[in-house]
């Protein structure tokens, strides 16, 4: 018996199975426990024959629910079912037939809190916990205003139900708390236990990629190299065609290497953003080198803008910044077949000392789908699959990309309009290390470095000598191939000992020295040189040759004393480069190569900078077309569908025609706003020459204008479309708003927002309608009060308000006289008027007309600038012939 319910006991604790079934297992358990003691009580002490059967019903279902809900792994409707038996029946029974507050059972509502405190979760136990307060306040009242209806316990009946009562919960309480606390311990214990192994997990992965990386880089170290000297000899055409696939294969496999040996850092947490100084114009260079043989493989032109006033110097980390800027331009050449990819480079000097930086890379690629981009950043996700399984690559590039940038402080986005290209910006702030400007990024003067298949001879110095340690022989015969043809002499030690015994003998200009080498590594080795008694290299430059990738690891060497660093595999032309750097210049003759430069049909530098903060807006907005030419605002049309078929809005269909149109005939005439497609390509379209839109739009409750922008918007991470809650030139005038404060050098676009909220309020938009049937025809006003309007002939006033049209006023008598009591009207309190501009809006008005009401408008308000403009079809057809609005600003 005992070995059974000791074998029940452990199944119930077993840790395999789920801790809310074992906590429910268990205090159901003590529940029952409890409820039999009480019965037991009960029966010896006589209690309500009708309490004792409700507390034995409940000792055999509750086991019996408990069974079913853990074994249909329905837990929490188990538990709800207990809970409700617990709330409705058993604490209504034991109050009523218990001897309500002179019974045991007041006790048992401690035991009732508890209990759906422990097994249930969420909505649902604050609604049971609700309910059981409810029952026990609504018994109590009960019984203040009918105690006759309670049968009371004498008081020695009271008191031994009450120490019963008590024992029973309290041991019920004390074992469900130990209980809950144990397990909770036992869980806590577990999880920690599994902390500990995923950590050494972890510790074992990290350590297997870094072995794994250091021993693929020997090999490749070792193909690359020998490769390379292939590729300087005179071969044939096949041979030299064979080892070009050799070295591209190799930097594949050195490029997956790498994103797996970065990942598995970036989720260790061992990934370092190290900052120092660099020279931005120097590293660009070599981006640009790297990225555009790659682009004119594909047939691709590649341009690059960088902003003139870049400082010359930053201060960051400038190895994950280039990773990160190499994998987005990779990216964009893998997934473009046809036309460009550029790089632009922008940047702002900000009040603390710090430059501003946003880099946009930019393709005619393939694109990504809106519903794609949220997952874009992924590890081993991409876009179309099945379509584009034919690109090599890992899928890691853009993983690793976001997360760099989030450890280095910055912002990636992206914007892409699927089969038509893609944008993604990178925003950095970082510390000015130099004031001086980069100036004019001349790619002309750009060294070709990126010809790798062209070997060229910097320098020769048959003075000078090497001393290259490493323990891996091919390593040896890599480094001196690589270096034979500037005539330097190359002495080899394959071990630390050995190099220690050959600066005894002989002082060499310059030691190339690999890390990780067995019974004495590379940083021990040179604490050893520079300390060596009758050492005869104690001052001279050593370089660290490691296969150890990473700025953590160049800031690790710089600090250990070494002169520069390379990483294997060796590039030949930045080995030679920093040999020629650190070698005596008394003993080195350079060797003048033949200048290079990029052909034009390659690459391109830009000389259009993009705009920080471009102001796009809607036809309906109405905005005079001089000032939209003078001040650049791109426009996107409205439609106007007639029986004819459908014109753009001022491109096709003008107000005048329009109306002529609809005057005399029952055509039906109706204007739509853009589509959502048209927003996403009118907005990708402007994203070519600005880095953030603010898109603003009419009154959201005139047209679907301004959901379908909003929605378009979503596809991009810098486009901002925001509601003017004004109609025609009230919008307009916003827009002129937000322009304003764009080109006063306000590049925040919250700001400006910010700006336009406030502004839109003080805005006033009203106009007069001559006749009432177009208003009728717009669905604004039902047929019958049309007619009426125009037998009494009634005007009524328009206004924007609350992002929607409403009648403000109704004008009566002949429209040439209404129309001066509308002007004083609509310019009532002249001193709260800004008096800068006044757009007046009109349709089917002779020009001597308008000009008319402005010379009656200018003996009541001296507007600076007044804007006689006529309305664009859209909106003409909502109010038709003789309708003129006044637009303007209060103060």
């Amino acid at each position: 018996m005992y070995k059974r319910v000791r074998a029940f006991i452990l199944n119930i604790l077993n840790s395999e199975r789920n801790i809310r079934a074992r906590i429910f297992i268990l205090l159901t358990i003590i529940g029952v426990a409890a409820m039999l003691l009480s019965v037991a009580v009960d029966v010896v002490f006589g209690e309500n024959l009708i309490e004792i059967i409700t507390l034995i019903l409940t000792t055999v279902l509750a086991p019996l629910i408990t069974y079913f809900a853990i074994k249909k792994d329905k837990i929490q409707l188990g538990a709800a079912v207990l809970a409700s038996g617990v709330v409705f029946v058993v604490v209504p029974v034991a109050f009523l037939f218990g001897g309500g507050l002179t019974g045991g059972g007041i006790i048992w509502y401690c035991f009732a809190y508890l209990y759906i405190g422990l097994i249930l979760e969420g909505k649902l136990r604050a609604v049971m916990i609700a309910l059981l307060s409810t029952f026990v306040v609504s018994m109590c009242i009960f019984t203040f205003y009918f105690p006759n209806q309670i049968e009371n316990h004498d008081r020695s009946m009271w008191y031994a139900d009450s120490i019963a009562a008590i024992i029973s919960v309290g041991l019920a309480v004390y074992f469900m708390v130990r209980i809950q606390y144990r397990l909770l311990f036992d869980e806590n214990q577990h999880a920690i236990e599994q902390a500990q192994k995923i950590d050494e997990l972890n510790k074992a992965q990290n350590r297997f990629f870094s072995s794994m990386s250091h021993e693929i880089r020997t090999p490749i170290n070792t193909i690359i190299g020998l490769n390379e000297m292939i590729l300087r000899d005179q071969v044939s055409g096949e041979v030299a065609e064979n080892a070009r696939n050799i070295q591209t294969a190799s930097k594949m496999l050195l490029s997956v290497i790498n994103d797996i040996l970065d990942m598995s850092k970036i989720e260790s947490g061992k990934m370092e953003i190290i900052k120092a100084q660099y020279d931005v114009g120097k590293m660009l260079s070599e981006i640009v080198n790297i990225v555009w043989v790659k682009a004119n493989e594909k047939g691709l032109k590649f341009s690059i803008y960088v902003d003139p006033s870049m400082p010359s110097a930053l201060f960051s980390d400038e190895v994950r910044l280039k990773q990160i800027l190499i994998n987005l331009l990779n990216n964009a050449i893998k997934y473009t077949e046809r036309g460009s990819v550029s790089l632009s480079v922008h940047c702002s000097k900000t009040s603390d000392g710090k430059a501003a930086v946003t880099y946009s890379v930019d393709d005619t690629g393939i694109g990504i789908s809106k519903e794609n981009i949220p997952y874009l950043f992924d590890a081993f996700r991409r876009e179309d699959e099945e379509k584009n399984r034919h690109i090599e690559g890992t899928g890691l590039g853009l993983s690793i990309v976001k997360q760099l940038v989030d450890l280095m402080g910055g912002t990636i986005s992206v914007n892409s309009v699927y089969s038509k290209g893609s944008s993604f910006i990178v925003y950095l702030e970082q510390e000015i290390a130099e004031e001086s400007i980069i100036g004019d990024f001349d790619i002309g003067k750009i060294r070709a470095e990126g010809d790798r298949f062209k070997y060229h001879q910097s320098f020769e110095a048959p003075e000078c000598s090497v001393l290259v340690v490493d323990d891996n022989s091919t390593n040896l015969l890599v480094v001196k191939k690589l270096l034979k043809d500037t005539r330097l002499t190359i002495d080899t030690a394959d071990s630390g000992m050995k190099c220690l015994e050959m600066t005894l003998k002989k002082r060499y200009d310059i030691i190339l020295m690999d890390h990780l080498m067995p019974q004495m590594d590379g940083i021990e080795c040179l604490h050893a040189i520079r300390e060596q008694a009758g050492g005869l290299c104690k001052d001279i430059p050593v370089v660290a040759l490691t296969a150890n990738a990473g700025s953590e690891n160049q800031a690790l060497y710089r600090r250990e004393g070494f002169d520069e660093y390379l990483v294997k595999p060796v590039d030949a032309v930045e080995l030679e480069h920093t040999v020629l750097t650190l070698l005596p210049k008394d003993k080195v003759m350079q060797i003048a190569e033949e200048g290079e430069s990029y052909e034009s049909d390659m690459i391109v530098r830009e000389m259009k900078k993009k705009i920080p903060i471009l102001i796009t807006t809607d036809s309906v907005a109405d905005i005079p077309h001089e000032l939209i030419a003078k001040l650049n605002i791109p426009v996107i049309s409205y439609k106007v569908r007639v029986n004819e078929g459908v014109f753009y809005d001022g491109a096709e269909a003008g107000s005048d025609s329009v109306i002529r149109t609809m005057d005399g005939n029952k055509v039906m005439v109706n204007s739509e706003a853009p589509t959502v497609a048209e927003y996403e390509e009118f907005f990708s379209e402007q994203l070519t020459r600005a880095q953030h839109i603010i898109h603003i739009s009419s009154a959201k409750r005139v047209s679907k204008g301004y959901v379908n922008a909003c929605e378009a918007a979503l596809t991009f991470y810098n486009v901002n479309v925001f509601e003017s809650g004004q109609i025609s030139s009230g919008t307009g005038l916003l827009v002129l708003y937000a322009k304003e404060l764009a080109e006063a050098g306000l590049l925040d676009t919250d700001q400006i927002i910010h700006e336009l909220e406030k502004k839109k309020n003080k805005i006033r938009t009203t106009c007069i309608i001559d006749k009432t049937e177009y208003l009728y025809r717009g669905g604004f006003i039902s047929g019958r009060v049309s007619k009426i309007c125009e037998a009494l002939m009634f005007h009524p006033a328009l206004e924007a308000r609350n992002s929607s049209i409403k009648i403000s006023r109704m004008w009566v008598g002949n429209f040439g006289r209404v129309k001066d009591k509308y002007i004083k009207s609509a310019l009532g309190q002249p001193s709260k008027i800004d008096t800068d501009t006044l757009i007046i809006t009109y349709v089917g008005l002779k020009r001597g007309d308008a000009e008319q009401i402005c010379d009656d408008v200018k003996k009541i308000v001296p507007f600076e600038n007044i804007y006689l403009q006529k309305a664009s079809a859209a909106v003409s057809i909502k109010c038709g012939y003789g309708t003129f609005g006044l637009i303007y600003a209060r103060k």
